[in-house]
């Protein structure tokens, strides 16, 4: 028997009632669209529905931009940050849904960037993806994810467009490549594989926090002639993933690294991919009030559990910390926090470390706004080759409409913010008016601005934290990160503490690693750099590619 929940429905049998019904009132003001639990579940689900739609000719012409010009066929209807004017979005929380029953979805309640009402009349294509884990924010559609067919439709249309969820997406192998994959490219992930083992910890100080068993997750990779019973020990990197990153996501990255080692591209070393996301967005190993001590659970419960399992150095000489983007703030801040652990960190393009300067705002100005200046312009948050492609307030309020949980400014609350009454941290922001609440910004930097913490530390912090600091960015960064970085230089520069910035002319978020045709030919020179402050005496030299 077929189900249907209708608003339209119920809001035209309400109007009925009180007599106010018109031939011209057929449709209301509002887009619904009908959306069925088809072929893709046989057993009742819920999640958060999403409802795509992009003009048909522009998402024609990328789809044979992206082919070759082969062909023009669109596959997937989504949005992203990086382009927030090309997609809209709506979105309807369902907490049980059964097969074969169908859902109006209201495309101007909850939606970006504006209602479907909205749109200007024309072809769109158009997809429905049930996001039944509550994550799209961080990770988009995976596994478990139920969509529907792309469909052509007419808007304004004459009736209800109707969509149905046909496919449940399937988990997939991280180490097993397409067929199309150079067969060159499939061998080096299987042989890197047989050099990468899982990291599947239980945290006893999270599992006190959250009150259940609490796992740490990450790889291991160990270097070509690695012996574990031999006498030989490695310095050992560990490497945080940014912002959208997991366990799944660093294996092209892990393979890299054990390809330059194998060819003495890079130094012997061990290297430990750490995963920092979680379902609240990246917990960047910060002792947090929201996500839990996942600092103190790495540098007293992880860390030593790996020098009894492998053969690494077990001294601060011979721990090092590399992270990009969400990572690099977390190495940024673990060799800040915990400098006696550390024996240095190169972080990349880190999240704001000043937060006079989050993303080119000044948080602690009277009255700050993060969507507007002073004069009523909009802040841009991101950029390409010098134009802005998308601003603050569309960023927010994109991420508002995709979920709760995840997305990457609700993900700095939870890292940063104190808790509020109903156990979840306090908004750093007003998502409707970007209004910046002061006390909430108080509570940030007195606990997790870097800048200021040094400020006020560094006569405890010099002895086991002079010289071990190196930071790159781009000075074109896509998301204005080198703005924060030159704050925190200048405090150290004034503080007299020896340090290393590099700002890399015109290089971008995406492309700071790239070293002529190597894209990650930077990891190889901070390998080098780490291993130099192990093992000051050697005599090991680069290979040349």
């Amino acid at each position: 028997m077929r189900h249907r929940l209708n608003a339209f429905a119920a809001a035209a049998l309400v109007a009925g009632m009180l007599g106010i019904v018109h031939a011209a009132d057929a449709l209301p003001a509002h887009r619904f669209f009908h959306v069925t639990l088809g072929a893709a579940s046989s057993q009742p689900t819920s999640g958060r529905l999403l409802l795509f739609a992009t003009g048909a000719e522009a998402a024609k012409t990328e789809a044979f931009k992206a082919s070759a010009g082969k062909d023009g066929t669109v596959r997937e209807v989504d949005a992203s940050p990086l382009s927030p004017a090309s997609t809209s979005v709506a979105a309807m929380d369902v907490p049980h849904w059964t097969p074969g029953q169908t859902l109006d979805i209201d495309a101007d309640q909850v939606a970006f960037p504006a209602g479907y009402s909205q749109l200007p009349e024309g072809d769109y294509y158009v997809q429905a993806v049930l996001d039944v884990n509550h994550d799209y924010n961080y990770a988009g559609r995976g596994a478990g994810d139920l969509v529907s067919d792309v469909v052509k439709v007419h808007l304004p249309s004459a009736s209800i467009p109707s969509l149905s969820l046909v496919k449940a997406l399937s988990a997939r192998d991280p180490w097993q490549l397409p067929d199309s994959a150079p067969a060159e490219r499939r061998q080096l992930i299987a042989t890197a594989r047989q050099h990468a083992h899982d990291i599947d910890f239980t945290s006893a100080a999270l599992s006190a926090f959250w009150g259940r068993p609490m796992l740490m997750k990450g790889r291991v990779l160990t270097p070509p002639g690695y012996d574990p019973k031999g006498a030989r020990r490695y310095p050992t990197v560990y490497y945080t993933q940014g912002y959208g990153g997991n366990n799944d996501r660093v294996i092209g990255t892990l393979a890299y690294v054990w390809d330059a080692m194998a060819r003495g591209e890079m130094p012997p070393m061990i290297w430990v991919f750490l995963d920092e996301s979680s379902p609240t967005g990246t917990h960047e190993f910060a002792d947090s009030v929201n996500n839990g001590p996942w600092g103190r659970a790495l540098t007293t419960e992880l860390i030593p559990s790996l020098e009894k399992q492998y053969r690494m150095d077990g001294k601060a000489s011979g721990r090092f910390l590399n992270g990009h983007s969400s990572g690099g703030w977390a190495t940024l801040w673990l060799q800040t926090r915990y400098p006696g652990v550390f024996g240095g960190t190169w972080s990349t393009s880190p999240d704001p470390s000043d937060f006079h300067d989050f993303t080119g705002i000044d948080l602690y100005a009277p009255h700050a706004n993060v969507y507007r200046r002073a004069d009523g312009s909009a802040y841009p948050l991101v950029r390409n080759k010098g134009k802005v492609i998308g601003t603050f307030q569309q960023f927010a309020q994109m991420e508002r409409v995709l979920g709760p949980y995840g997305g990457q400014l609700a993900s700095f609350e939870w890292v940063f913010s104190p808790r509020g009454k109903d156990g979840r941290p306090l908004p750093m922001f007003d998502r409707d008016t970007g209004d910046v609440d002061p006390a909430v910004i108080d509570y940030w930097r007195d606990h997790y601005d870097i800048a200021h913490r040094l400020q006020q530390q560094w006569p405890m912090l010099k002895k086991q934290l002079d010289g071990k600091i190196h930071l790159y960015v781009g000075t074109a960064d896509t998301f204005y990160l080198d703005g924060a970085a030159h704050r925190l230089k200048a405090v150290l520069d004034d503080l007299g503490a020896k340090t290393d910035f590099r700002f890399i002319p015109g290089r971008t978020h995406f492309d700071l690693y790239a070293v002529g045709m190597d894209r990650q030919g930077l990891l190889k020179e901070i390998a080098w750099s780490m291993y130099a402050v192990a093992r000051p005496a050697s005599s090991l030299k680069r290979t040349a590619p």
